[in-house]
């Protein structure tokens, strides 16, 4: 079914709370494991709904967070999606504590269990005014973001239209670009320091009535951290600034000879050549249509899944003046349908969204096939290797989208899917730091972040921005307000991503038959035992990215 066809209808909370309670009498009066099963095949259905109109309510918000009956609608499920979570984790531990259990892991999984105990350890009816009140900060950035009315040389323009000014291949456009772009955060300073203050606050407030210490404890039991710990992370951030940073030095200092200059200022960040990044050289509709016919090429099984994409209009990705800003992929599991969300706006990005975003959307089509729900609840790490090993996948095809630029391009995103690495690591230690310590103010969270940025990203040079100089940088990221401790696992899955990328030079169908593989096995191992089973190598063992990179030079 075309999204623009599908049916919306409010979720009934209280409606939902009686099947939920039928539910969980009839799961305990059922007299044996496979009897139990079937009535969670019920809860399939049951939560399979909820998601769908929940997920269809969010996407029309995003598309237009001015629509006043969707802002509605997204303020209603800020408030019961907690009671919706509890009621999930009330019913999954009827499951957890099974006299049956030995049946239904056998047939659902020990991952599953594991993330029911997880899931058990998020979330208590106790802490869910706390929990409405996150997401009603969490809507009041996003908001605020994607309102944005930056004036741009007689326009009117949000932040996710300034992307191509941003990176302009004249200096002076991409100063000013960056003077307007830097002049929302800093005149919003104040508004977005109050909003991660309270965040901070209120998911500390969280754990501590949970029983943790701060909300790293918390917060990796939301992550589903089911296979590793908050000390095989910090041994991988130890891995990134002792093996990956001084290789990604030299990528910069290759860039700033590319440029013709002589140091590497803030407004230099993201662009690759002198004469401008490429771009693509169709509209919206062509790059679809490129993206249908790429993966046409490259399997059966992609080729398949994207004609259903296309068919059922699945994208909105038309950046628009009042759309939420970034991109993502969604399910609506009623339709069996993943959904992209995005912004073009004329840069490289535009190609990336019909390879990263597709990544994800093809995963989640292969894992929709499958009648146990739980092999879909794949942990985030797992999720994104899907998604950024498919940009390499599909570089051959950078021909359709780029043009004569398409060899420019294939370089661009090599070194810049490696220069990220820092980066993204960099966000997962400011949110360590910042959750181990409550109690910083903001400007020390700024100085906090400006201290980082010397260890990760050396070469930067903020010279005449006194906001960034100040380290002002980070409330720009989505994640560290909406999704905490979410962004380590983009830097893990692109150590992976890398793999796939030195196995397919040496031999692309193997490395397409490992990925296609992992795609199928999604949450039915562990992320620690997936891996082995492909032939990739785990991002957290001592002596891998030092390995990579010595593949990489």
């Amino acid at each position: 079914m075309k999204f623009t066809e599908m049916p919306y209808t409010r979720v009934d909370l209280e409606q939902v709370k009686k099947e939920f309670a039928v539910l969980m009498q009839d799961f305990a009066a059922a007299p044996d494991g496979a009897a139990q099963f079937e009535v969670h095949k019920r809860y399939y259905k049951l939560t399979d709904r909820v998601m769908t109109q929940l997920t269809i309510a969010q996407i029309r918000h995003d598309i237009d967070m001015t629509d006043p009956f969707y802002e509605k609608e997204q303020e209603y499920y800020d408030q019961i999606m907690p009671v919706l979570r509890n009621l999930m984790v009330s019913y999954q531990k009827k499951l957890y504590e099974s006299p049956h259990r030995a049946y239904l892991e056998k047939v659902i999984g020990p991952v599953a269990f594991k993330n029911m105990e997880l899931a058990m350890k998020s979330v208590d009816e106790k802490i869910l005014p706390l929990m409405q009140e996150e997401n009603a900060l969490q809507t009041r950035y996003n908001r605020l973001l994607a309102t944005a009315q930056i004036d741009w040389r007689g326009d009117t323009l949000n932040l996710s239209l300034m992307g191509p000014y941003l990176r302009s291949p004249d200096r002076d456009v991409r100063a000013q670009a960056w003077e307007k772009y830097t002049a929302f955060f800093a005149g919003n300073q104040e508004e977005l320091d109050e909003i991660y203050d309270r965040l901070v606050k209120n998911r500390t407030k969280q754990a501590e009535q949970m029983g943790y210490d701060n909300y790293l404890g918390l917060g990796y039991c939301r992550m589903q951290r089911n296979c590793y710990s908050r000390s095989d992370i910090a041994q991988f951030r130890s891995q990134v600034k002792r093996d990956l940073v001084p290789f990604v030095t030299k990528l910069h200092e290759r860039r700033m000879a590319r440029l013709g200059v002589g140091s590497l200022s803030y407004i230099d960040e993201g662009v690759y050549f002198k004469n401008g990044n490429p771009v693509p050289t169709g509209t919206p509709q062509q790059i679809l249509d490129a993206g249908r016919k790429m993966y046409n090429e490259l399997s059966p099984e992609t080729g398949e899944f994207m004609n259903f994409m296309c068919e059922n209009e699945l994208f909105d990705v038309l950046g628009r003046k009042t759309k939420k800003t970034g991109g993502y992929m969604t399910y609506l599991p009623d339709y069996n349908s993943p959904f992209i969300f995005a912004n073009f706006n004329g840069t490289s990005g535009d190609a990336d969204v019909i390879t990263h975003e597709c990544g994800h959307a093809f995963q989640g089509y292969l894992a929709g096939q499958d009648p146990i729900r739980e092999h879909a609840d794949i942990t985030m790490e797992t999720a994104e290797t899907h998604s950024m090993s498919m940009e390499f996948f599909t570089d051959p095809w950078m021909h359709l989208f780029f043009g004569d630029r398409s060899s420019d391009y294939v370089q661009m995103h090599f070194e810049d899917s490696v220069i990220f690495v820092p980066y993204g690591t960099m966000v997962d230690e400011f949110q360590d730091i910042a959750y181990s310590n409550p109690g910083l103010d903001p400007k020390a969270r700024r100085q906090m972040w400006r201290d980082l940025e010397r260890q990760y990203k050396p070469h930067l040079d903020y010279t005449g921005n006194a906001y960034l100089e100040e380290g002002g940088f980070w409330q720009k990221q989505h994640h560290i307000y909406d999704c905490p401790l979410y962004y380590i696992d983009y830097c893990i899955a692109s150590i992976d991503a890398l793999q796939y990328k030195v196995w397919m030079d040496r031999d692309y169908r193997e490395a397409w038959q490992s990925y296609l593989k992992l795609c199928r096995l999604s949450a039915s191992d562990f992320f620690t035992g997936l891996l082995p089973q492909v032939g990739l190598t785990l991002p957290f063992e001592d002596g891998c990215i030092s390995y990579m990179v010595r593949k990489l030079q």
